[in-house]
C-alpha cells in the first residue's frame, strides 16, 4: 500500500505498547513496528486466508497471489509477533510440510497518557488434541 492508502497513518512519536502474547516475545515493542507490519497488504492477505483454516505457503501463495518467498517472509515476521502459528504435518514418506494459522483474533489500540497501548487477543490454534498435550507435557 501506498503512504496515501495507508491504513494507519505516519506518527511522529514512539510509543512504547504493553502486549499480551508469546513469553518468547518481549513487551518493549514498538506500536510503529507493529501497525506498520498490520498495514501491509500481504501480511492482512495471510492473516485473512488463515483465520478459519491452516494453510500451506504454497495455498497461501496460491490464494493471496504472491510469490512463495513472500509468504515465507511474511509468515516468519507474524510468527515472530505471535499472530501466527505454525504447525509441522508428517507426511508418509517421512517428508513433512507446515501449515500456517492465524492466532490474532482481537487488536485493541488504546491511546493513554504515555502513548499507545496495544492489547493482542490470541484463539487457540491446531488441533484439540494437540493443544491438550502441549499443556499436560507443560506440567
Amino acid at each position: 500500500m501506498n503512504a496515501t492508502n495507508s491504513l494507519f497513518p505516519k506518527r511522529k512519536a514512539e510509543p512504547t505498547i504493553k502486549l499480551q502474547r508469546r513469553p518468547s516475545v518481549t513487551d518493549d515493542l514498538d506500536a510503529d513496528e507493529i501497525l506498520d507490519l498490520l498495514d501491509d497488504e500481504y501480511v492482512q492477505s495471510i492473516l485473512l486466508q488463515t483465520r478459519s483454516d491452516a494453510m500451506s505457503a504454497k495455498e497461501l501463495s496460491e490464494e493471496c497471489g504472491i510469490s512463495l518467498s513472500t509468504v515465507y517472509r511474511r509468515t516468519e515476521r507474524l510468527i515472530e509477533y505471535g499472530f501466527l502459528a505454525e504447525r509441522r504435518i508428517a507426511q508418509p514418506d517421512g517428508n513433512h510440510y507446515s501449515v500456517y494459522e492465524a492466532q490474532l483474533d482481537e487488536l485493541t489500540v488504546r491511546l493513554t497518557d504515555e502513548g499507545f497501548e496495544i492489547a493482542v487477543s490470541k484463539k487457540p490454534t491446531g488441533h484439540l488434541a494437540d493443544r491438550f498435550t502441549d499443556i499436560w507435557e507443560g506440567l
